[in-house]
């Protein structure tokens, strides 16, 4: 199902989620952080580092920094590829499932709270 908002809404809706999110008890991600976590969990895996860097037009060293952060959080996790041990697979995890559950929710719980 479409739907369609006017730049107002959305930047209202953007601004709503946003400010829930600083509110609650949500790990704070920066955006790069926020979009390669999206990335593993929307997109068919498998995700390694060089093709999270190649899917989102930034060096390995980006990936990785921003890995280091999540991992920590638990909200992806690494591990070596032992067909091609040059390689590390990025995984999914229950924590950051949940983490975007969450964060599914909140964003249809403020789209149903947009003024129409």
């Amino acid at each position: 199902m479409a739907i369609d908002l006017k730049a107002e809404q959305a930047l209202k809706l953007w601004h709503e989620v946003s400010t829930a999110m600083v509110h609650g008890n949500e790990p704070d991600l920066t955006q790069r952080q926020f979009t390669i976590l999206l990335t593993v969990y929307l997109e068919p895996p498998p995700h390694t580092v060089r093709g999270l860097a190649a899917r989102l037009n930034v060096t390995k060293p980006v990936i990785t920094r921003a890995l280091d952060t999540m991992g920590a959080m638990k909200l992806l996790k690494r591990r070596r590829d032992e067909r091609d041990r040059r390689n590390v697979i990025i995984q999914r995890t229950v924590e950051g499932s949940l983490f975007l559950e969450t964060f599914a929710d909140t964003v249809r719980t403020k789209a149903r709270e947009l003024p129409r």
